[in-house]
């Protein structure tokens, strides 16, 4: 899967969300969503990989089930945070919304 197809995606996925309090926004330097000004969900451009906030305890689940891997820009881990490789529509779907749900909780 390209990087350009992921990014379409991505952006697929997430503008219905625009009409409730989501916002487009940077997070270090990648393109990504915010709701009431948190970050919930990310596309990393170089890789492609779906990054999301989702509790530690499922960001774990995830990296060992092997659908995600940690997301630890500049060598530091985030624990709420998972970078998803794997293009799959249903997955990133599931997870952006859970992210947003998420972050929403907070």
């Amino acid at each position: 899967m390209s990087t350009e197809s992921k990014t379409e995606l991505f952006w697929d996925l997430v503008e219905p969300m625009f009409d409730d309090h989501v916002d487009r926004s940077t997070m270090m330097g990648l393109p990504c969503v915010r709701i009431d000004g948190a970050f919930f969900a990310a596309l990393d451009h170089r890789s492609g990989n779906l990054i999301v906030k989702l509790p530690a305890n499922r960001v774990s689940e995830l990296v060992h089930a092997g659908t995600g891997v940690a997301f630890a820009p500049a060598g530091r881990t985030f624990r709420e945070w998972v970078a998803i490789p794997n293009e799959d529509e249903e997955l990133w779907s599931s997870l952006i919304t859970d992210a947003q749900t998420f972050v929403s909780r907070k």
